[in-house]
């Protein structure tokens, strides 16, 4: 495991999976720390506030009780989108700007999962079925053709804390491939669920993700049915719960406080210092548990940088959207790749504060890692 070749898979794997986080300019750890301490805020920079109009929610509701675990949400009219000018609350510029201009979208009315699946539902589908995930097959030549064969384990990717303060530029230094990493053993092949039946399941790909959501007789979400159900029908604000981080003193996600990505950095200030089982916060307006942190969640939609922008220029209240025809990004045109959302465990106010409503993630579709889930919706 320490030779050129396999050191090759490793770097390809968390390349592809590291695409979650924002790309920063290059910071001292001197510098950074400076910067921590006098600049972070709870409320981001933000433009054009006018550009959110009122959401109109559908007044129409289903007969009968929403299926298991699901809540219903009204679908409407709403603005789409964020304003936020910074990737993280410590002014660092970002890669928020796929996430505009805000525009106008209409979704009809669905039922969506109340939490992100957990380990104890996906298990259930998994001994019905049989299946077996990406990151329990073994990789092929086909994928990684300068691998040795000895090399093409299965495995995935998990975040590894560096042991200082580090340069924030390099994602490598704190993403580790792990063989045996999957689902049942999120930390690596010593580790197991048991006894963590109510946390989300992770190590899911896009297409682990559809699998059971056709198992279970749902699909997953568009982008714009989740962000409408993650705003709870309120209109423009920052977070799924206002527009404070902390509102009384209190965090209202699991995401990360402290100096990241070092070890022990993370001080557990939200309650949790990893990974938290669902329903530990309070739900939105909708009944929904972590649509902020925890895990990020596989989207339907295919990436695309400039998405927003052809939606907007159109002028057009756009109905049902479903994501672009094709994954579209520039920085990295060879991986495809579908969209993440609501931010996870590792988002912190020094880097990545994509846990913001309006902001999105990316994924490549067959990449997995430890702060990775889904959760479904249903049409009636």
């Amino acid at each position: 495991m320490k030779n050129k070749t396999f050191w090759i898979f490793s770097f390809l794997t968390i390349c592809i999976i590291s695409i979650t986080y924002g790309v920063t300019r290059l910071i001292s750890p001197k510098e950074k720390l400076t910067k921590t301490a006098l600049e972070c805020h709870e409320i981001p920079n933000t433009s054009e506030p006018s550009a959110f109009k009122p959401t109109i929610e559908n007044k129409n509701k289903p007969a009968g009780k929403a299926p298991k675990g699901m809540v219903w949400i009204p679908g409407g009219e709403f603005s789409m989108g964020s304003n936020v000018e910074d990737e993280s609350l410590c002014s660092l510029s970002g890669v928020t700007k796929d996430a505009a201009p805000i525009h106008r979208v209409y979704v009809d009315g669905y039922y969506m999962d109340e939490t992100e699946v957990t380990n104890q539902e996906y298990e259930k589908f998994v001994k019905a079925t049989g299946y077996i995930t990406v990151a329990e097959q073994k990789p092929t030549k086909e994928e990684f053709p300068t691998a040795a064969e000895e090399d093409l384990i299965t495995g995935s990717v998990i975040f590894t804390p560096t042991s200082s303060a580090v340069n924030l530029n390099n994602f490598l230094q704190w993403w580790s491939y792990v063989g045996g990493a999957d689902w049942k053993h999120p930390l690596g092949p010593e580790s197991s669920i048991k006894g963590k039946e109510n946390y989300p399941v992770v190590h899911i790909t896009y297409e682990d993700a559809a699998a059971y959501a056709k198992w279970a007789g749902k699909r997953l979400p568009t982008e714009a049915e989740w962000e409408f159900a993650a705003r709870g029908g309120k209109t423009g604000e920052i977070y799924a719960w206002g527009n404070t981080l902390k509102p009384k003193g209190k965090f209202q996600a699991n995401i990360y406080q402290g100096h990241f990505p070092i070890k022990d950095g993370d001080t557990g200030e939200d309650g949790f210092k990893g990974i938290a089982p669902v329903k530990q916060y309070a739900p939105n307006t909708y009944g929904l548990y972590d649509v902020a942190g925890n895990v990020w969640e596989w989207i339907n939609d295919w990436y695309s940088v400039d998405y927003y922008k052809s939606l907007s220029e159109s002028g057009k209240v756009t109905k049902n959207p479903q994501g672009p025809d094709a994954y579209n990004d520039p920085k990295d045109p060879t991986q495809i790749k579908r969209v993440h959302r609501g931010g996870s465990f590792l988002c912190t106010d020094q880097y990545c504060t994509r846990y913001m409503v309006g902001t999105r993630g990316k994924g490549e579709i067959r990449s997995a890692a430890n702060h990775v889930g889904f959760r479904c919706v249903k049409s009636i």
